[in-house]
């Protein structure tokens, strides 16, 4: 009778051979596992969990919703990709803005290549993947090599073999997480390029960097232009002429360096002869200035 059951199975093909317990494949060495590791596989949604290891985080929904449209006139062109976690249970490793596409539109099934692996190479499969996007921001896939070399124990050099990079592409993409979360935040919302944040790597001072930042905010700054600012910062090419700052007792000095490192701001005062002064905390966004206001309620 199990027999039977069996031939049934598989003459109804791969999905049903998978709902089969006599046919449950959990390593590419069972039986019949060669019939569905690697093939294309219609799978119910419902039997899909997502991805812990999802290295993407922002899904922007005009996108998702477009994608939606498009897979409810054509279909899945490219499959999801998973890993079997159990009989009748699987976990997405790539593919997630088609899964969650697929859902919004109340699909009940989704076509899929299936993969058995462990949480590991689940996490590094779902990082090379998602590296090879071509809609990911720069923050996002200096975050994607972190996490390969922080997890996985990678090497720049085996990444470089693994994502068909070249190694001093994936150094410049992991120097861009020196630079302050505020700055790297713009990049990932747009405000700035890639070549923007290179730019500003070559300065040491978080405060010095946030100050370059505001002016190519405010002034529309190129990639060139920035470069030539933080080119002159870096290398003066005559003496600073005596400057209102320069003529500040130190107690003051002290304190602009207090305030700038507090606020993540060049703080600047200006001091009058007769021993008033007025001080500056400048902010780049409406998000900014909320945070300034926090951080002042908070020293009351």
């Amino acid at each position: 009778m199990a027999k039977a059951t069996k031939k049934q199975a598989l003459g109804r093909g791969l999905s049903a051979l998978l709902k089969d317990p006599d046919n449950d494949i959990n390593s590419a060495q069972d039986k019949n596992a060669d019939k569905v590791v690697g093939n294309i596989v219609e799978l119910d949604i419902e039997d899909i969990e997502m991805n812990p290891f999802q290295p993407r985080t922002n899904f922007n929904e005009e996108t998702l919703r477009e994608l939606a449209s498009s897979i409810r006139e054509l279909g899945v062109i490219q499959p999801i990709t998973v890993r079997k976690l159990a009989f009748n249970k699987y976990q997405l490793v790539s593919g997630e803005r088609r899964f969650r596409a697929s859902k919004l539109i109340g699909n009940a099934t989704i076509p899929a290549y299936i993969r058995i692996a462990n949480d590991q190479e689940s996490l590094e499969m779902a990082l090379v993947e998602n590296i090879q996007r071509q809609d990911l921001d720069p923050i996002e896939i200096a975050l994607s090599y972190q996490r390969l070399i922080d997890e996985i124990k990678l090497t720049q050099e085996q990444m470089s073999e693994r994502v068909g990079k070249k190694r001093s592409t994936i150094a410049n993409y992991l120097r861009l997480l020196k630079l302050d979360p505020i700055i790297q935040t713009g990049m990932r919302d747009g405000f700035i390029s890639m070549g923007h944040g290179r730019a500003m790597i070559n300065i040491e001072s978080q405060v010095d960097q946030l100050e370059v930042y505001e002016k190519i905010i405010s002034n529309k700054l190129s990639v060139r232009a920035t470069e030539a600012l933080v080119k002159n910062l870096n290398n003066p090419t005559e003496v600073k002429h005596t400057s209102e700052v320069n003529e500040l007792p130190k107690p003051i000095k002290k304190g602009i360096k207090e305030f700038s490192e507090y606020f993540g701001h060049k703080i600047d005062v200006k001091l009058a002869k007769n021993g008033s002064g007025k001080i500056s905390i400048p902010f780049h966004s409406e998000e900014d200035f909320n945070r300034i206001i926090k951080l002042v309620k908070s020293a009351k």
